[in-house]
This record gives structure tokens, C-alpha cells and sequence, in this order.
């Protein structure tokens, strides 16, 4: 998953953790300059854009997101 999030955000600082130990359910923070002035919504699309391949083969099944501007 980080892998895949910073294919699209290359800047992006990530932390996963596992919720469950099943590998399919994460909580995820990513911080990158690319949110900055981009509202939460849209930043929550871009790492969801960033991981669709894994969510639609099942890789990941719940993923909760945070967000902050990379300073």
C-alpha cells in the first residue's frame, strides 16, 4: 500500500496499521505537500485513487484515512 500511495503522491510520508492482523483492514495517515490547499475530501480521492488496484482485487478491504499538509 505505501508502495502504491507514493507512486501517485512521491513526497508522501505514510503510516499503516493493521487493525485486524487479517493485512485487509488499516488505519492510514498520509502527509504530503501535495494537500496542501486541496480540501479533505479531495485529499481523501487521491489516496484512494492511489490504492484502487489493492481495494478492487481485495487486497484491501477497510482502509480509514487521515490526511495532513507535509511541511
Amino acid at each position: 500500500m505505501r508502495t502504491l500511495i507514493r507512486q501517485t503522491l512521491p513526497d508522501a510520508q505514510v503510516e499503516i496499521v493493521d487493525l485486524t492482523g487479517t493485512l485487509d483492514h488499516f488505519n492510514v495517515l498520509v502527509r504530503s505537500k501535495a494537500f496542501a490547499g486541496v480540501p479533505l475530501i479531495d485529499r481523501h480521492r487521491m489516496v484512494e485513487g492511489a490504492v484502487r488496484a489493492a481495494r478492487s482485487d481485495g487486497r484491501i478491504h477497510a482502509m480509514s484515512i487521515r490526511t495532513e499538509v507535509l511541511e
